[in-house]
Formats: structure tokens, C-alpha cells, sequence
């Protein structure tokens, strides 16, 4: 929970804009990867000019943002900043490392800067890569290794930022609800401990700065497309998850209907207050990604691009495994939710 000290923030939404290439991933905030089968996998000269432009540019971004959480001055922001930072440069390198091991031709970051419209200051990233993915060993490396190495700082920043948060009586006014995962709320349980009725944890920036990580890590996690969960579920199940895909896409319908049930249920019963226009859009994050993954998949295709080389190591298939189950200890039903009581 949190109370801004200026303004308030919406929920993450829409895509980095197109690169000129044929086929995209989105990742991280939402990062993403672009392919281009035209040209040959191997790696290339390091271009790293605009990356570092953009990066310091982020860094700029995510500092006002953290300045808002805090109240302070720009400076006062590093509490959320430079843990977000963190989480975002370790999930970005873990897909870059794992290119270049690979040998898949694998740009730096392009870090996108969106100061006031995002509530953390940046949609993340996007790495260029120029070449299929060959084989599905190399797919379940470079897609894995991105969410696990940004989840390696994620969970301690979370555990640091929730011992520095306070448990108070959740008053009537103006707050915002993030959401709760299961990995979310295990970890308020061991750190906080039980919750008094009436009472929440008031997020310390860094606290927040471990949430963005968790949110961002679920939504590249989404078992579709060419998301980070498409590449690890494809290179788990091969075609067969083109299949599958569909059904995962079609579930965020689902997913709309019932935050908009929860939202607008109690005004029309007379137990909320909440305006209508403001429970819509409490309930709007899982039809705008309905809307996102279409508008990918018009330009990346509806179909995850096949492989050369269809084995998969056993201990692969163990990490696959274990890689998606870690979406459904992120999975957010409702991942953000402003209230005015």
C-alpha cells in the first residue's frame, strides 16, 4: 500500500515503440528482443553511444520517480532508484549474457525513459538481436536467464525495503493498493508477520522499487508470444504452444471481468463510494495487455518462430518448469488499484 506524497500514478501500460526490424519480444517494463532472420547469428562489434544516452536518461526518469515516493528532492529519490535500477540492468544483462554466450548477435539495453506517465520513471527495455534463435537450449537460456537474474535482486530489495516499511491502520482517503502476489505476500508474512484487521504495510521506496521488480518480472512472464514466458514455454512444449498461447491470451478476458466485478459490485450496492470512472480503470490492466499482446502479435507475429534444433536438455526442462512456476508466485489478480473512500 502507499501514499503518494504528490499526485498519484497510473498503472503500467502500453508497449516501447516499433525498431525497424521483423519480429519483436517485449521484456522487462516491458523490455523486449528483436529478431531479424535475415541476418546471420554472430556477434558483432558493440555499438553502446545511444544505450549509454538512454540509460543516463533513465536514470533521470526513475530518480523523479523515486522524488515522489520520498517527497523530497531528486537526490532523495536513490531509495527507489537505484534498487529499481538495479533489478532492470541485472534482468536486461542476464538476457545479454546469455545471447553472447549463445552466440546470438545481441545488442546492449536501449533503456526507454517515461518520466510523469509510468510509476517508475522508464518502460523498462528492449535489446536488439539480430538472428533467430536456433535451438530450443539457447531459447530457454537467453529468455530464462533474463527474469531470473532480475529476481536474484528483486527478492532481497523486497525483504530490505518491507523491514523498512511501516504496518499502519489503513484510514479512510486517498491510497494506492498494489498488487498481491503469492511470493508477494509470503515474504510480508516472514518479514512483517501477521497483519493486524484494519492495517497494511506502507511501502518504503525500496519496498516499491522490489514490487516494480516483482510486477514487471510477471508481465514478462506471461507464457505468450514472445515474451519472456513464450520463449521459455516454447522451448518447453515446442509448437505445441502456439496452441497453448491462444488460451493464455483469451484468460485476460476473464481476468477484466472479474476486477470489474469487484470494483463496480460494491458501488451498485451502496458499500463503495468509489467513482465509476475510477473503478473502470482499477479493472483496466488485464484487458489493455488483451489489447497489447494483440497489437504484438500484428507486428511480431501470432506465432512463436519455430527452431532448428527441437531437443531439450533434461536439466533444462527441470529450470523451464521451474521458471513458469515462478509467474504464479508473482501472479497478480489485480495489480493495481487506487481507492478513495
Amino acid at each position: 500500500m502507499s501514499e503518494p506524497s504528490s499526485g498519484s500514478f497510473p498503472p503500467v501500460e502500453g508497449a516501447p515503440a516499433p525498431a525497424p526490424v521483423s519480429s519483436r519480444r517485449p521484456d522487462a517494463g516491458p523490455p523486449g528482443e528483436y529478431v531479424d532472420d535475415s541476418v546471420p547469428s554472430a556477434p558483432t562489434e558493440i555499438r553502446w553511444q545511444r544505450n549509454l544516452a538512454l540509460f543516463a536518461a533513465t536514470v533521470v526518469t526513475v530518480f523523479m520517480a523515486g522524488a515522489q515516493y520520498t517527497g523530497g528532492s531528486l537526490l532523495s529519490g536513490w531509495t527507489f532508484a537505484v534498487p529499481l535500477l538495479l533489478i532492470l540492468l541485472f534482468h536486461e544483462f542476464g538476457h545479454w549474457i546469455a545471447a553472447r554466450i549463445h552466440r546470438v548477435d545481441a545488442s546492449l539495453p536501449f533503456f526507454i525513459p517515461l518520466p510523469y506517465l509510468s510509476p517508475f520513471g522508464t518502460m523498462g527495455a528492449v535489446i536488439a538481436m539480430r538472428g533467430r534463435i536456433r535451438s530450443r537450449n539457447a531459447l530457454l537460456d537467453i529468455g530464462a536467464a533474463g527474469p531470473l537474474a532480475g529476481m536474484v535482486v528483486a527478492v532481497p530489495v523486497m525483504i530490505i525495503g518491507l523491514y523498512l516499511s511501516a504496518v499502519k491502520p489503513v484510514s479512510p482517503g486517498f491510497y494506492i493498493q498494489e498488487g498481491q502476489g503469492l511470493l508477494y505476500l509470503a515474504l510480508k508474512r516472514l518479514v512483517v508477520g501477521p497483519i493486524p484487521a484494519g492495517h497494511d504495510v506502507f511501502l518504503h521506496p525500496t519496498a516499491m522499487a522490489g514490487w516494480a521488480g516483482f510486477l514487471v518480472t510477471m508481465i514478462n512472464m506471461l507464457p505468450w508470444g514472445q515474451l519472456d514466458g513464450g520463449h521459455i514455454a516454447y522451448a518447453l512444449f515446442g509448437p505445441r504452444q502456439n496452441h497453448f498461447a491462444k488460451f493464455v491470451r483469451y484468460a485476460l478476458i476473464p481476468l477484466f471481468l472479474f476486477n470489474l466485478a469487484k470494483f463496480l459490485i460494491p458501488i451498485y450496492s451502496g458499500a463503495s463510494q468509489m467513482p465509476l470512472g475510477l473503478a473502470i480503470s482499477n479493472s483496466s490492466f488485464w484487458i489493455v495487455w488483451f489489447f497489447v499482446t494483440f497489437a504484438i502479435g500484428r507486428f511480431s507475429g501470432r506465432e512463436h518462430p519455430p527452431t532448428d534444433d527441437n531437443s531439450l536438455s533434461p536439466g533444462r526442462r527441470w529450470l523451464a518448469a521451474g521458471t513458469l512456476l515462478m509467474f504464479v508466485l508473482l501472479f497478480m489478480p489485480t495489480p493495481w488499484a487506487v481507492y478513495t473512500d
